[in-house]
């Protein structure tokens, strides 16, 4: 399990960000499928294509924070700075793999603000 794990967190390392939109549903499939390889997933081009679309749903998360502050609204969640995060790449699986099966078509950059306010709702 410590194995998968690291697999998993390995997948929030900085890398450039992805073009096209993952599904939540393709996520999760990939997901599981690197966790399945133990540390033979380590050489897998997945790995690099799921932490890109974390990278880019979570920036694309904290621009609309950043707006909503400057329009005087409430964020909708309170997350700490950048870089400052615990959550880790199984946290963000774990997240999907509960979402209802119509949610999980929706993008990784439309699910990830629930996750967001799961995990850090403003106090």
């Amino acid at each position: 399990m410590r194995k998968s794990g690291l697999v998993v967190a390995a997948m929030l390392a900085a890398v450039p960000v992805t073009a096209e939109a993952m599904s939540v549903a393709e996520f999760v499939a990939k997901g599981e499928a690197l966790r399945a390889k133990g540390v033979l997933a380590l050489t897998s081009s997945d790995i690099a294509l799921l932490r890109d679309e974390v990278k880019a749903a979570a920036a694309s998360y904290r621009a609309s924070l950043k707006a909503d502050l400057a329009a005087g609204r409430k964020p909708s969640s309170c997350p700490p700075p950048v870089g400052q995060s615990n959550i880790e790449g199984r946290d963000v699986l774990a997240y999907f793999k509960t979402l209802p099966a119509a949610q999980q078509k929706q993008s990784v950059k439309a699910a990830f603000p629930g996750l967001m306010k799961q995990r850090y709702p403003c106090k």
